[in-house]
C-alpha cells in the first residue's frame, strides 16, 4: 500500500494527471522518488503518439514543434518550468548565495525570468521542429533520461537549504534505493534510445552528461547545494540539450 500512496504522490506533485488525495507521511514519502520517472514515461509517450499523428497529417515542422513543445508542459503543470524561470533569475543577481536563495524563493517572476522562459519556448519549438519521425522515440524517451537524473541529484547533492521541497524529500526518501532505481531507469532510457537510433541517442547523452556536470558546479558553488527550483531547472535545460544534441548527431552533422 505504501508503494501505491507513493506512485500517487509522486504523479500528484510532478503533473496534472488526476490523482486520489493520500496524506503525505514518512512511510509514503520514503519511495515517492523513485516514481518520479515514470512521469516521464507519460509524457514521452504523449509526445511520441502526437509527434506520429502530426507526421502522419503532413503537418508543418512549426505546429510539430509548438505541440511537441506544449504537451510536456500542460503533462507536468509547469512546475519544472517554474524552476528554471527563478533559477534564471537567480543567478542574473549576480549576488552571493543568500540573495540567490532568497530569489528562488519569492514568488515574483523577474525580467530574466521572462526572457529566459521566451528563449527556452523559441529554441525547443526550432528544434522539435527539426526532429525527423525516426528519432521520436529518442526523444520521447529524454523524458525518462532528464527525470532519473533530476531525482538522483536531490538524493545526492547537498541541500542548500534547511527545509524545502529538496530537503524534505532527501529527509524522507529511502536514499539506497531511490538511487539504485534512478540508475536502472537511466540506463533502461540510455539502452531505449541507443535501439531506436544511435547517432541521435550520442548526442543527446553526451549533451545530457554536459549539462549534468554543469548543474553539479553551478548548484555547489553558486548555491551550497540543490533545491527543488535547481532539481526544475536542470531537468529542463538537460531536455532542450538532449534535443539539440539529438537534431545535431543525427541530422545536421550527417546531411
Amino acid at each position: 500500500m505504501n508503494f501505491l500512496q507513493s506512485f500517487v504522490i509522486a504523479m500528484s506533485m510532478y503533473s496534472k494527471i488526476p490523482m486520489p488525495a493520500v496524506e503525505w507521511k514518512k512511510e509514503n514519502m520514503k519511495y515517492a522518488m523513485c516514481f518520479f520517472p515514470l512521469v516521464g514515461v507519460v509524457i514521452g509517450a504523449a509526445v511520441y503518439l502526437a509527434g506520429r499523428l502530426f507526421f502522419g497529417l503532413h503537418c508543418q515542422p512549426l505546429m510539430r514543434g509548438a505541440v511537441c513543445t506544449l504537451v510536456p508542459i500542460l503533462i507536468s503543470g509547469g512546475i519544472h518550468m517554474d524552476g528554471f524561470m527563478d533559477t534564471m533569475d537567480a543567478l542574473a543577481s549576480y549576488g552571493d548565495k543568500e540573495k540567490k536563495l532568497a530569489i528562488l524563493k519569492d514568488s515574483h517572476a523577474g525580467a530574466f525570468a521572462i526572457l529566459g522562459l521566451g528563449c527556452y519556448l523559441v529554441w525547443s519549438l526550432a528544434v522539435w521542429g527539426e526532429i525527423p519521425e525516426e528519432m521520436l522515440g529518442v526523444a520521447a524517451l529524454s523524458f525518462v533520461v532528464s527525470r532519473s537524473l533530476s531525482g538522483y541529484s536531490v538524493v545526492t547533492f547537498p541541500a542548500a537549504r534547511e527545509n524545502g521541497l529538496a530537503r524534505t524529500f532527501q529527509d524522507q526518501a529511502e536514499k539506497k534505493r531511490v538511487k539504485i532505481t534512478m540508475l536502472v531507469f537511466l540506463i533502461l532510457a540510455a539502452a531505449g534510445m541507443c535501439a531506436v537510433h544511435l547517432r541521435a541517442a550520442a548526442g543527446a547523452l553526451l549533451a545530457e552528461v554536459l549539462v549534468f556536470w554543469y548543474y553539479k558546479k553551478m548548484s555547489t558553488r553558486q548555491f551550497g547545494g540543490v533545491t527543488g527550483d535547481l532539481a526544475g531547472y536542470f531537468l529542463e535545460i538537460s531536455e532542450l540539450a538532449m534535443l539539440t544534441g539529438m537534431m545535431l548527431t543525427g541530422g545536421y552533422l550527417w546531411n
